[in-house]
């Protein structure tokens, strides 16, 4: 009985010591969020560095599945459906596979996601989307393991792979303009409608190319409420340049740059001297 209390205590006392010990991970794990649109793109990966290595066609062989990454499979989560390479994805979490080769890469959407690197057993049932995209080379080499997702823009973007001296980019679109356009409908149709509601939607249809006549309406319903924002102003300027009014695009941006000087905001005033220099010489 002493023997085995003596055993337990050993043994409880080396956990405790092993567990007091601290040491980088060879492949740290890495989150990237990112906002696209409407929509939340979450990456969950570990980062395998170089250290010297060759690793296209070597450490990670050509025309085999690589769990992209090191550690646990690598995870994507979508907030919302999406289109990636023109293919259809669930909202949902996926691990990314990747199937590299010297000229083009497939790309793997996998519903099991709990993997320590690759599945025990490739199940195609599981594959949500396999997608292929063209490699680009970079000029200087990266040394550990990147995932981006960057060319930002109100649909979309492009989830980069980036190692050695290799890119590969996969683009994928979000639903924003269902999104923003039901969020507005709603919010216009109510009874409670703040003067920031109105700014908001006439942005949108001004920025996303939508009925200028509606942005035109909220804008002058904005301004109303609030006619010393330099910012709506400098909107309203836009907006009736767009309907072709120019003079009243004039008058607008004046004012704007008035107030955007009076509250120090010099992009303000630099974006509408720009504006009233080509407006003036119409």
């Amino acid at each position: 009985m002493k023997k085995l209390v003596l055993f337990t205590f050993v043994a409880m006392l080396t956990m405790s010591l092993e567990a007091q010990i601290q040491t980088p991970a060879p492949s740290p794990s890495s989150v990237l969020k990112q906002t696209v649109g409407l929509t939340e793109v979450t990456v969950e990966y570990s980062r395998p560095s170089m250290k010297g290595r060759t690793i296209f066609g070597d450490l990670v062989p050509y025309d085999a599945i690589w769990r992209t990454g090191a550690n646990m499979n690598t995870k994507i989560t979508f907030s919302d459906d999406v289109k990636v390479e023109g293919k259809d994805l669930k909202a949902g979490t996926y691990a990314i596979y990747t199937r590299p080769n010297e000229a083009v890469w497939e790309v793997i959407f996998y519903t099991d996601t709990e993997n320590g690197g690759l599945p025990a057993e490739w199940d195609a049932s599981k594959v949500a989307a396999t997608v292929k995209v063209e490699v680009y080379p970079i000029p200087m080499p990266i040394e550990t393991f990147t995932i981006t997702i960057d060319d930002l823009y109100n649909d979309g973007g492009t989830l980069g792979l980036m190692w050695e001296k290799t890119y590969v980019g996969v683009k994928f679109v979000v639903p924003t303009v269902a999104k923003a356009t039901a969020s507005i409908d709603k919010t216009m149709s109510g009874s409670e409608i703040s003067v920031n509601d109105y700014f908001a939607a006439a942005q949108y249809y001004y920025q996303e190319g939508m009925n200028i006549g509606k942005a035109k309406e909220w804008i002058d319903k904005a301004v109303s409420m609030n006619d010393q924002a330099f910012w709506m102003l400098r909107l309203q300027s836009l907006i009736y340049a767009k309907v072709g009014d120019t003079k009243g695009a004039i008058e607008a941006a004046k004012k704007s740059m008035v107030l955007a000087q009076e509250a120090g905001n010099m992009d303000y005033v630099k974006m509408n001297k720009d504006s009233l220099k080509e407006w003036e010489g119409q």
